[in-house]
């Protein structure tokens, strides 16, 4: 039995680019069975501290994987066994 992959989003409520992230991370996500989570750099100051420019940031398994603009070819390649 294999573990679900987890995508995290990390970004902040009002960000244009992280509502683009959100849809494709869903979608993407959505298609491989991984589990998404979200997290607010508003709500933690270390994350705020690591990552306020470059949000939105994702991270596959806990490990960065792209920041801005998500590859929606690269995150589905990044899921894939």
């Amino acid at each position: 039995m294999t573990t679900a992959r987890t995508v995290t989003l990390i970004g902040k409520p009002g960000c244009h680019l992280c509502d683009d992230a959100r849809a494709v991370v869903e979608r993407v996500a959505a298609e491989a069975g991984a589990v998404v989570l979200e997290q607010d750099i508003t709500q933690d100051e270390e994350l705020h501290r690591r990552y306020w420019e470059q949000i939105p940031v994702v991270l596959v398994d806990g490990e960065q994987h792209t920041f801005w603009r998500v590859d929606e070819q690269r995150l589905r390649r990044a899921l894939t066994p």
